[in-house]
């Protein structure tokens, strides 16, 4: 009987969105376990940044939109003359007055998604060598929509960014919906209110809505205008919106807050020799003093003049709120840790059950704040003698594999031959990675390994306190090898967990690591 009413469930599923007018996903699309994906963004520079990473990245997921979006950063205005000023916004901040406005920072022939998809097609001859999962130039820019870009979180127009996330949200495929917003969610709380609009109050209203809340999830470099708190979170409180801390550091200035051995990969020495220098995609890429500017005379955007002091910039009329680094250095990538999750590296850190990866932890703590902070901002605007934060001791235990790895796929989209490049490990668990024993007993974990160059890998043996709830300190009988044990400390209460990854580093340039991860349960 169960098993009756669970196809009849299905059927109905299945002919819902036919029924409503929308497309059906490909055939084949159940049988891929990829996340589906969709990028809003902004024209910010760092969007621009996290998006060639993003490209690069490709083979790891169903890339179902590439959509230019607003924020209270960037809006393109109407074109009829009408003109905005919202309290609060940097336009009026720092002792501005420069609003209303027609449009904000918005370049008036702004195509950065087509330039970053336009470079990839340079490069994807040579990354398909060596993966042949990347997607075709033409299946990217058939992915390429507008969505509500006319003014800081305009959300009563329908637009072709916006109708795509309702095909996608209401498709047969039963997949989670990733949904990224490196700018504004106007475009995403649009697709949202379309749906409510269409369907509240029709007999299919409850079954389409729980169909949304079971699909969307949105991966958000915070509410930057407002449309979260205004619509999506009260209207649609259920839907999964993923707060993350303590990822990889890629935003502006993330080389002041990191160690001194981390702070390597943000040299100008690093970042030329692996990114800039690679292709049309790392010309593309934005590295501090290399003269481009998102927006002629934008008096925000001060990262590409070159050789100038932070009060020299001042003196000029912008307005430097981060410090000035050296030419060539890196300049910031702010959202890629909204889809390093995602990315297939063995920690599997975008699902429900997982806690975090290399973009970081979930942190869903009740007070957690969805407004983007400006505390920063204000304070190297406010203080000229600010130029550098105190690095931490501590190395990020994922920063470095994460660097090399984009360099690798920087070294592939410039390298035609596969055996002249360097490709990821394999690592694989012997036996289940989900355990459940009780407090005080032994276990025994395993694993095996392969590379697909031959290199030589090593495997090293962690706990990750930061993912587990039991916080006590847990030792390991080996750190090193294809095998460790561990005893459950007698303390550990039933349903707490243990979180132990195996790293497989190989002996190739750059050096790769793949993960395992364990989690035992305690009883």
């Amino acid at each position: 009987m169960k098993n009756r009413v669970a196809a009849a469930l299905l059927t109905h599923f299945a002919a819902l969105p036919c029924a409503l007018g929308i497309a059906s996903s490909p055939a084949d699309a159940a049988a891929d376990t990829r996340p589906r994906v969709v990028v809003t963004a902004d024209p910010e520079l760092d969007d621009l940044n996290s998006l060639i990473r993003f490209l690069l990245y490709t083979p790891d997921f169903r890339v179902e939109g590439l959509i230019y979006a607003s924020s209270q950063f960037h809006w393109k205005g109407d074109g009829r003359g009408t003109t905005l000023s919202v309290p609060g916004r940097e336009y009026n901040r720092f002792g501005l007055n420069l609003c209303p406005c027609k449009s904000w920072r918005w370049s008036a022939d702004e195509r950065f998604i087509d330039d970053a998809v336009d470079a990839y097609e340079k490069a994807w001859p040579n990354l398909r060598v060596h993966d042949p999962a990347y997607p075709t130039p033409a299946a990217l820019r058939s992915k390429i929509r507008w969505g509500n870009v006319e003014f800081d979180g305009e959300m009563s127009k329908d637009t072709p960014g916006s109708e795509s996330i309702v095909s996608l949200l209401l498709d047969k495929d039963d997949s989670p919906v990733y949904l990224h917003a490196w700018g504004g969610q106007s475009t995403i709380a649009r697709a949202l209110k379309a749906i409510e609009e269409r369907h509240a109050g029709t007999e299919h209203w409850q079954e389409i809505r729980k169909r949304v809340v079971s699909k969307a999830v949105i991966h958000a470099s915070g509410d930057q205008d407002g449309t979260y708190a205004a619509y999506i979170r009260p209207k649609w409180p259920e839907i999964r919106y993923r707060r993350l801390a303590g990822g990889v550091p890629l935003s502006y200035n993330a080389q002041s807050r990191v160690s001194e051995a981390d702070a390597a990969y943000y040299t100008p020495d690093w970042i030329r020799m692996n990114v800039s220098r690679r292709g049309a995609l790392g010309a593309l890429y934005r590295v501090w003093g290399d003269g481009k500017q998102m927006v002629k005379g934008d008096r925000f955007d001060y990262f590409g003049v070159q050789g100038k002091t932070a009060k020299e910039l001042r003196d000029e009329g912008y307005v430097v709120w981060t410090p000035v680094h050296p030419q060539g250095a890196f300049l910031g990538e702010g959202d890629t840790f909204t889809y390093m999750n995602l990315i297939d590296n063995g920690l599997r850190g975008y699902r429900d059950e997982s806690l975090g990866g290399w973009g970081g932890a979930v942190n869903d703590a009740e007070g957690a704040s969805f407004e983007i902070s400006f505390t920063n901002i204000e304070g190297f605007a406010s203080n000229p003698a600010t130029e550098r934060s105190a690095p931490r001791d501590a190395t990020h235990p994922f920063l470095a594999a994460a660097q090399r790895d984009f360099a690798v796929r920087m070294l592939w989209a410039t390298t035609p031959r596969h055996e002249e490049a360097n490709h990821p490990p394999r690592i694989a668990a012997l036996g289940r990675t989900a355990l459940s024993t009780q407090a005080g007993k032994d276990v025994s974990l395993r694993v095996r390994t392969q590379d697909p160059d031959r290199h030589s890998v090593t495997v090293h043996w962690r706990i990750w306190p930061e993912a587990g709830s039991y916080r006590g300190p847990v030792t390991l009988g080996a750190v090193e090898g294809l095998r460790t044990d561990l005893t459950v400390p007698a303390d550990a209460a039933p349903g707490q967990t243990i979180h132990v990854v195996a790293e497989a580093t190989d002996n190739g340039s750059p050096a790769l690591t793949r993960y395992e991860r364990y989690v035992i349960t305690v009883r």
